[in-house]
């Protein structure tokens, strides 16, 4: 359906107000900015901001249902012929060749990455999200498959394949953070995944392959 008028605005002004704080979170990080601070800056009052974000840390991580859902929807859009563990694996070292911001290889990352390190509220934030992006690829995984509600096997998965891409993320930061080009960290990253992936099983590697129509 074709997105109205109203519609339309209310997510300019969504996005306006979240691009405010974030210009606001970087140059001065996320507890030292106030929302009263970032309404006066997006030019709309207090309510406004609350309307919208109900929280202070919803204006930082405004995508969090897009990130939770990302490696459930590649599960769900696989190929036939492709387990979820290769469907994830593709898709990572695509954004590892392609310097997607989800991997941390572009400009400002890193500023980024220290703004929820200096907050608190912000690392409890992102490992809350992180718990929810592997509750909901369980709960894919075991719908993919199939599987016993009773079954552990597609929340064990679900770890192991966020945990692999966490890995990745960590010795991307970590790369870069001590000096190396961009180039060379992407490369020293796909040769991560290369090795992490020839640590999993067989019984993870080929979980849930999709069948062919």
């Amino acid at each position: 359906m074709a997105e109205g008028l109203r519609e339309r605005k209310k997510r300019q002004t969504r996005q306006h107000i979240s691009d405010v704080a974030t210009g606001l979170f970087m140059e001065r990080g996320f507890d030292a900015v106030t929302i009263a601070e970032i309404a006066e800056a997006a030019e709309v009052s207090v309510n406004t901001v609350y309307n919208y974000f109900p929280a202070k840390e919803d204006l930082f991580v405004d995508r969090e249902e897009e990130v939770v859902d990302r490696p459930s929807r590649l599960v769900r859009e696989r190929a036939a012929g492709r387990s979820a563990a290769q469907a994830l694996m593709d898709r990572l070292r695509q954004d590892i060749r392609e310097r997607h911001p989800y991997v941390g290889l572009t400009e400002g990352y890193e500023r980024f990455r220290q703004v929820i390190v200096e907050s608190p509220t912000l690392m409890a934030r992102l490992f809350a999200i992180q718990g929810k992006t592997v509750h909901q690829l369980g709960a894919t995984l075991r719908e993919e498959a199939a599987a016993d509600p009773r079954d552990p096997t597609p929340e064990f998965i679900a770890h192991q394949l966020i945990g692999l891409q966490n890995a990745v993320l960590r010795s991307i930061i970590r790369g870069l953070a001590e000096g190396g080009g961009v180039a060379e960290v992407a490369e020293d990253a796909l040769r991560d995944v290369d090795v992490m992936e020839s640590l999993l099983s067989d019984t993870v590697l080929n979980y849930a392959v999709k069948n062919t129509p």
